[in-house]
């Protein structure tokens, strides 16, 4: 079933619309707060489309998504109580958001860092550094510098990569695609 395949080839359609930048900064930025899909999907697509403006399109995911960060960071700190904490207990993730809490206590602003760089879901960590009262200007810079290196890291591999990078990511999408699936299912029988 090539399902992967087909959504990648419309992702590159998509990557050229007009607005597409308006919609990566809005997904970059929903991202660090609630959204659970990554801006690389949209990242990589429009990099490849538009290998002139990787760059740009780098800063503009680094951006957003720090700005979202502030965001979840600012939930976490004034709202935690009447807002996010229902949130996570309706949706069964105390333990998670524990976890969390205790790398905070253990690493400080380096899980920030490693969040921001990382496929671990950055909006825990955002709610978390606020929940926490960790300090405003090292939680930017770390989120700045986690999230610049993954999104111009994504960028630049897309840029270099060019057609035959747009071919091969063309051809094992679907291995990727149906992994992942299977990889968040095993993930989540582990963790339930």
């Amino acid at each position: 079933m090539k399902i992967f395949q087909w959504m990648y080839d419309k992702a590159l359609l998509w990557a050229k619309h007009r607005h597409a930048e308006r919609y990566l900064a809005g997904l970059s930025f929903t991202e660090s707060v609630i959204f659970p899909i990554p801006p690389d999907v949209m990242l990589a697509p429009m990099a490849l489309a538009q290998r002139h403006k990787a760059w740009r399109f780098a800063w503009v995911t680094t951006l957003f998504s720090v700005l979202g960060g502030i965001c979840g960071y600012l939930l976490g700190l004034w709202l935690y109580e009447p807002l996010v904490l229902p949130t996570v207990e309706y949706l069964g993730h105390q333990e998670t958001f524990a976890k969390v809490e205790h790398w905070f206590t253990t690493y400080g602003v380096w899980v920030v860092f490693i969040a921001g760089f990382s496929p671990i879901p950055y909006k825990l960590f955002t709610v978390g550094a606020g929940l926490m009262q960790m300090a405003f200007f090292p939680f930017v810079i770390a989120s700045f510098i986690g999230r610049a290196s993954r999104f111009f890291l994504v960028a630049g591999l897309m840029y270099w990569g060019g057609e035959k990078m747009q071919q091969k990511l063309r051809d094992i999408v679907d291995w990727l695609g149906w992994g992942t699936v299977a990889l968040g299912g095993i993930l989540y029988l582990v963790y339930r």
